[in-house]
């Protein structure tokens, strides 16, 4: 099949990929020719797991060009991928296909806008095509995965003559057509919305008992086993932390607080969007209290800054939050993190008061404190004596739960986990 893929975020370089690697000639839609850049110098592409790879080798196969909207091939299948604000790039699409001769065209529109935002693009496409739903549920640090073997596909559809050529366009990725889910454009918005909001809501729950947790001097960890263990409830998204980041999930999250809003009903989610942002600064609190607000002149070590494991970005990371906070105390900051510093770098420019190592162990030499913001495997086991030897003071705050503390405490360590 011919498709064109537009966009420039992480869902249309994904399905860009993925596409063409399945045998799609795939053409990717840059806004113009002179906004093109190298692919490793565009930060979405580089710091996905083996999307530049993918990029590279679809390119080199012919079967994936990149294009100005100019220059444009004709294609059957048009698929947008744009960010949530940019509803009228995907209208502009619509008046273009209208205009073209031909007609019969297929249009997937992957984009988080409003509930019933697909059936304003079939009203302004008309009788040239059909426009289908499918709901955007990539992983950031797995999304190349996510794309080429999901559990399921939602496909919200409102005309039948369209199922044909969707099912031919998804059954590479879609288990024989078993993990195919129909229903309306609007359902599935809705749903792409409610599964969204359902997750940040398990998650600020399982934060507010952790620091409730940690009033009542009981430790989370075995209430979330405990939890987790009945079947109602079950494992996912269980894990108390400090704070969820990224920039797709903070902005769908956000998006479905204000669709509440603009309907005048009340919602849970206006409540978690801010309770994760008081979050975000819980390790910092915690040091805070520990030295009696005395932080002036303090080395604090950081491991892991990108907003989760398995990525480079840090997109609305709780360590920019963290880092930020210290750095106005006049704390010196020392970072490892084995993705994001160049990210950090370029966000902190020339910033004196941080410091960036190539090691975890070099990173705490000399420091008054860990703080364990992003739980990469490589943290997970440190040396627990070694740490005890480099480190001026043997203090640890664990954001996500992942250290011994018993044997921390064998340490003599200063110990102070989120609800343990």
């Amino acid at each position: 099949m011919k498709i064109n893929v537009y966009g420039a975020g992480l869902s249309a370089w994904v399905a860009a990929a993925c596409l063409a690697k399945v045998g799609n000639d795939v053409a990717i839609c840059e806004m113009s020719a002179t906004e093109q850049k190298g692919l490793n110098k565009i930060s979405t592409v580089r710091d996905e797991p083996n999307l530049l790879q993918q990029l590279e080798q679809q390119i080199d196969s012919g079967r994936l060009v990149r294009c100005s909207q100019e220059a444009l091939p004709e294609a059957e299948i048009h698929w947008l991928a744009f960010q949530p604000e940019q509803q009228n790039k995907a209208e502009g699409v619509m008046d273009q296909l209208c205009q073209a001769d031909q007609g019969g065209v297929l249009v997937v529109n992957q984009c988080n806008f409003a509930v019933g935002a697909t059936l304003d693009l079939q009203g302004r496409l008309g009788a040239k095509g059909s426009v289908v739903y499918i709901p955007d549920n990539l992983q950031e640090g797995s999304a190349i995965q996510g794309f080429s073997h999901p559990n399921r596909i939602i496909l919200g559809l409102d005309q039948d003559k369209a199922l044909v050529k969707a099912r031919a366009l998804l059954r590479p990725f879609s288990n024989g057509l078993d993990a195919l889910q129909l229903m309306s454009s609007r359902e599935a918005e809705f749903t792409k919305f409610a599964i969204t909001g359902m997750l940040a809501i398990r998650l600020g729950y399982v934060n507010e008992l952790a620091n409730l947790a940690d009033q009542l001097d009981v430790d989370i960890s075995v209430v979330q086993e405990g939890m987790g263990a009945d079947a109602r409830i079950g494992a996912h998204y269980l894990s108390p932390g400090c704070g969820f980041g990224g920039k797709n999930f903070h902005a769908y999250v956000s998006k479905f607080s204000g669709i509440f809003q603009q309907q005048q009903q009340q919602s849970l989610l206006k409540a978690v969007v801010g309770a994760n942002e008081v979050q975000k600064e819980l390790l910092f609190r915690k040091l805070w209290q520990h030295y009696n607000g005395d932080l002036q002149g303090k080395v604090v070590a950081i491991w892991g800054c990108s907003f989760k494991p398995g990525t480079a970005s840090i997109d609305n990371a709780p360590s920019i939050k963290i880092i930020n906070a210290l750095l106005a105390q006049g704390v010196q900051v020392n970072i490892h993190d084995p993705e994001a510093v160049p990210n950090l770098k370029k966000y902190y420019t020339n910033e004196r008061l941080i410091r960036y190592f190539k090691t975890p162990m070099d990173a705490v030499g000399g420091a008054d404190a860990l703080l364990l913001v992003t739980e990469w495997a490589l943290y997970w086991s440190p040396d627990y004596a070694q740490l005890a030897e480099v480190m001026k003071e043997r203090l640890i705050i664990d954001g996500r739960n992942i250290f011994d503390k018993q044997v921390l405490k064998q340490h003599a360590f200063y110990y102070y986990g989120v609800g343990r």
